[in-house]
């Protein structure tokens, strides 16, 4: 008798257990996800996976439905993973060979979504639902090279094959607005639909002063409260520079348990905020008067597996350990073609200015906010750790994770050491980051390391999906153009 069987439901005969696509240990879990939802009264369940952009996307199924998911998948439609930010599909699905071989995702026909127990979460501002981020699969089980869930998996597995792990904090900075007009006319509908229109919740410029967070608190307590609630790591809650702009700061995890907590936080920050009269944004860099980027701060150390030490502490005369320099050199030298990962947005490019605490160049500095890289490491910190400040919070987290694993990991691997850390980080030498997105599409898709890491399949799906939200942002006459041409030709 299996042991899923000994709950007396069987969950392990079905399409996921002869693919293997659940552990035995997930197996077991899954009944106690069973059981909370029973015991919790439950009535549905949101499946999602995280899909390109780092957007969850999925179905609502009944509670009594979940032990058929857990056995044989969801099915979901293939087009999901074919679309711009718009939400347009920009491959076309009605030809035999779109890319990746004859017959694979045309017809909009289904993939498959396999719930992964580990990640259910019972909605405090829904209680009568709860949510599951699953792993992509082609329909028939086989492997998914667009999952970005198992991308980031498979960068673990080679990191920690190594004997070491890296562990991460996270500092996310993001705004909420109160909403005036949700612009819900027939005419606001579109592909995107007009957004809402919004006014400040306090005024900005007063950096982590105690009247701009008493003045956020109310908003501050209902999204620490059901973050909380969703168990996760919250450490820190801080009004930011810009006017109504926020940050949330985070407990250092795994990569794969942050990615996850990443995507929930979002995902709760958003629809929190709806419930409320509220429209909160994790956008780079909103078209608003006085607006300050955000940008999304990845803290990383690495430990040894087996003692548990952390390899970034540097020696008694601070020099900097060998596994620091080495990772910080891997991280440099991919930085350039990493940016579509870690800044996969039109809007993310405008945040790369001088003077502004946000990097414009490729290059690190000891605690140095202007750096693309700060280095926070003392003898004897047991939290010796770099911030690596380049992305934007509308990163896909998996991907942005994964990026960091692979080059941290080519650095160990080559043998690369840190350059020496700047004093001025605006008026260096050192490269500049790509200006645009066009920019980092073009070096990504030269990119013969990520074509090793992630395949060359995948480098050219992302490409294509971000040279048509290029094309598009081409395409549209600015303000700009109207403001600098209209009255002068």
């Amino acid at each position: 008798m299996s042991i899923a069987a000994t709950h007396g439901v069987t969950l392990d005969n079905g399409l996921t257990a002869d693919r293997r696509l659940l552990s035995p240990d997930q197996f077991e879990m899954a009944h106690e996800v069973l059981a909370k939802a029973k015991a919790a009264g439950l009535e549905t369940i949101r499946l999602a996976f995280v899909d390109q952009h780092g957007v969850p996307r999925g179905k609502a199924i009944t509670v009594e439905s979940l032990a058929s998911v857990f056995r044989n998948g969801m099915a979901m439609t293939s087009t999901l993973l074919l679309k711009d930010t718009s939400h347009r599909t920009v491959f076309d699905v009605w030809a035999g060979d779109i890319g990746f071989g004859e017959g694979q995702l045309t017809g909009a026909g289904d993939v498959l979504i396999v719930p992964d127990p580990a990640t259910f979460r019972i909605l405090p501002w829904s209680p009568h639902s709860a949510s599951i981020l699953c792993d992509l699969y082609h329909k028939d089980g086989s492997f998914m090279p667009f999952c970005s869930r198992g991308i980031l998996k498979r960068a673990v597995s080679a990191l920690e094959k190594t004997g070491r792990q890296l562990v991460c904090g996270l500092e996310v900075e993001f705004y909420v607005f109160r909403i005036d007009n949700p612009r819900l006319d027939h005419a606001d509908g579109g592909m995107p639909a007009a957004v809402p229109e919004t006014s400040l919740l306090s005024h900005g410029f007063q950096y982590l002063t105690d009247a701009r967070y008493d003045a956020l608190e109310d908003v501050m307590d209902h999204l620490r409260r059901a973050a909380q609630a969703l168990q996760l790591p919250v450490r820190s809650m801080e009004a930011e520079f810009g006017p109504s702009q926020f940050e949330f700061t985070f407990e250092p995890d795994s990569p794969l348990a942050h990615a996850d907590a990443m995507v929930t936080f979002r995902t709760m920050v958003k629809q929190v905020c709806r419930r409320h009269g509220l429209h909160a944004t994790f956008m780079c860099r909103p078209r608003v008067d006085n607006a300050v980027p955000s940008g999304w701060h990845l803290h990383q150390s690495l430990v040894d597996t087996a003692t548990g030490r952390n390899l970034f502490i540097p020696a008694d005369g601070g020099t900097v350990s060998k596994e620091a320099s080495g990772w910080i050199g891997g991280l440099l030298a991919h930085a350039e073609e990493s940016c579509l990962l870690t800044t996969p947005t039109v809007n993310g490019y405008k945040r790369y200015q001088p003077n502004q605490m946000a990097p414009d160049r490729v290059q690190w500095g000891k605690d140095n906010k202007g750096a693309m890289i700060r280095g926070l490491m003392a003898p004897g910190d047991k939290a010796s750790r770099i911030e690596n400040r380049v992305a934007e919070p509308a990163a896909n987290p998996y991907l942005f994770f994964a990026s960091q694993i692979y080059s941290g990991l080519d650095g160990l691997d080559r043998g690369l050491e840190a350059p020496a850390p700047v004093e001025n980080p605006y008026k260096s030498n050192a490269s500049a980051l790509p200006r645009s997105l066009l920019g980092a599409v073009e070096l990504f898709e030269k990119s013969e390391f990520y074509r090793n890491k992630l395949g060359p399949e995948f480098v050219a799906y992302l490409s294509h999906i971000k040279r048509a939200e290029w094309d598009r942002y081409l395409m549209t006459v600015s303000e700009w153009e109207q403001r600098e041409y209209f009255s002068l030709f």
